[in-house]
């Protein structure tokens, strides 16, 4: 199968739902269900074809003529990036009116977010197959591009299709005096919270190296950023009801909601990464006595002395010395990890990585010579190892872009995306395939260490042009409520350098999340 092809049947499968388990798949694996369910494919080829003239005719510039594939590979990363912050913010408040309403009450919009997720996640699957310098032609290459954006396009409109009837569900004009009472009480909560997550911290970077704060080591001053926008947000609404200006009251809540939301992932993560370096912590030294008894046993299997080059068959020899180097290589982690261990200050985490890694190479060269059932006890305890280390990972990382989506651009997203994908996987698979299971979680935990990596890299060049915790004309705490995406601005310039008439991010698509406006800070 071409290249060519092979890419259009992944992105039939995809539009059918079936995303491929590996961007490995044989040739085999891919035509063999498209044989089986002729009809199904038929129908996804026409979804395929609809969605791309509504791409070309609605969304990609100059549809009559031919858009250059350099502006719609910008076009397709602009649409990714808008419409992650379209689905994020959408679920951010989905949360605040299921608390109040319930989960009856709110399904129709749960079901329309739900959609649009799967629309935004079938666009990322795509963008990490052209990241993944697939050989493709340019002809193929636009064609991918332009699904991206009919599925972005599609998202968006699922979610402005149900703004409308969101706001009246929510009534935040009508029911804003009840919505700031639950507002300011989980505002209060979070105060405590927050001081608490800073002796976390402090108790953290004590005990451990530097590298194990280092994923929320800035969480507490941002925690405290945003509840300062939220402290100027509550108050306003409160003046605002009290003049009797329920419009402008709403916009003020609705920011201070989105405010209380970001501090609450912030101080939420430091707890979760000090239980984590914990349990890290706690399951080294068992993990490291079952790479003890991994190492024995490769020691048997090797010849005496230098005996090795001495086989007759090639390929034995070969299995061997492969044995014999990655033999060496977890001793030297092993050594390396207790070392570290007995220093003092280390990151449990990494270092659970770090056996895991080795410890994962030197069960893959001895294989062959175990029984089946040793080879999945083996697999499923290093299984249990890398979940911990890539869901610690993706949650960082996850965490990180959404409190700094209005500078994150599509390469982490896209990323990030892609390490959720793997872990549901491995998550799904544990039970019944552990070795395919644990390849699918240290691809996870590689992508979402990438994603961080890529996402502090976007924050660091974008910078912060109000500052940190202070004041923009009258705005305190606008530079985070900005590079959080609370107030509409960032990466795509909207409201960028406004402390007036900003836009507070809602519920719906690229066309109504930006409704609720006229805020003056």
């Amino acid at each position: 199968m071409t290249p060519f092809a092979r890419l259009t049947v992944l992105a039939v499968l995809m539009a059918a739902g079936g995303v491929p388990q590996e961007s490995s798949t044989s040739n085999a694996d891919l035509v063999l269900p498209i044989v089986a369910a002729a009809g199904a494919v038929a129908a996804a080829l026409y979804g395929l074809r609809r969605r791309r003239r509504l791409a070309r005719t609605r969304t990609t510039p100059g549809a009559r003529g031919v858009t250059p594939l350099t502006e719609l590979d910008a076009r397709a990363r602009q649409a990714l990036v808008a419409t992650d912050d379209t689905v994020r913010t959408s679920e951010e408040e989905l949360a605040f009116a299921t608390d109040r309403f319930g989960e009856e009450a709110v399904r129709p919009f749960a079901d329309a977010v739900a959609f649009a997720a799967g629309e935004l996640t079938a666009a990322f699957r795509l963008r990490q197959l052209l990241d993944d310098a697939y050989p493709v032609d340019a002809a193929t290459r636009r064609r991918l591009l332009v699904e991206i954006v009919a599925r972005c396009t599609a998202s968006g409109r699922r979610l402005d299709a149900e703004s409308e009837a969101f706001d009246r569900l929510r009534a935040l004009e009508r029911n804003a005096p009840e919505a700031l009472d639950v507002v300011e009480s989980a505002f209060r909560s979070l105060a405590g919270h927050t001081v608490t997550a800073e002796e976390t911290l402090a108790v953290m970077r004590r005990r451990y190296a530097e590298s194990a704060a280092a994923p929320v080591s800035g969480n507490v001053e941002q925690a405290k950023d945003r509840l300062v926008f939220a402290t100027g947000g509550i108050n306003r609404a409160r003046q605002a009801l009290d003049k009797g200006d329920t419009a402008r009251a709403a916009v003020y809540l609705r920011a201070a909601e989105g405010a209380v939301g970001q501090a609450a992932t912030l101080v939420d993560a430091v707890g979760r990464r000090a239980a984590e370096l914990a349990e890290a912590e706690a399951r080294l030294p068992g993990v490291l006595d079952g790479t003890d008894a991994d190492l024995a046993d490769a020691r048997a299997r090797l010849p005496a002395g230098s005996g090795v080059t001495d086989a007759t068959d090639v390929a034995a020899w070969a299995a061997t010395s492969d044995l014999g180097g990655r033999l060496a290589r977890a001793e030297a982690v092993t050594a390396a990890v207790r070392r570290a261990m007995g220093a003092g200050r280390y990151d449990p985490i990494e270092a659970l990585r770090r056996v895991e890694e080795t410890g994962s190479a030197l069960d893959e060269a001895l294989s062959g010579a175990r029984e089946r059932g040793q080879r999945n006890h083996r697999a499923r305890v290093l299984l249990d190892q890398a979940l911990l280390t890539a869901g610690s990972a993706l949650g960082a990382a996850d965490g990180y872009v959404a409190t700094h989506r209005g500078a994150v651009g599509s390469e982490a997203r896209t990323r990030l995306a892609e390490a959720g994908r793997h872990l549901a996987r491995a998550r799904a698979d544990a039970g019944t395939n552990a070795t395919g299971a644990l390849a699918e979680a240290q691809q996870a935990d590689a992508l979402a260490r990438r994603a961080q990596g890529l996402a502090e890299q976007d924050v660091r060049v974008h910078g912060n042009p109000y500052g940190s915790g202070e004041r923009h004309g009258n705005a305190a705490g606008l530079g985070g409520a900005v590079l959080g995406g609370i107030v509409l601005g960032g990466t795509s310039g909207a409201g960028r350098g406004k402390a007036d008439g900003f836009r507070p991010g809602s519920f719906g698509g690229g066309d109504t999340r930006g409704r609720r406006g006229g805020g003056r800070f």
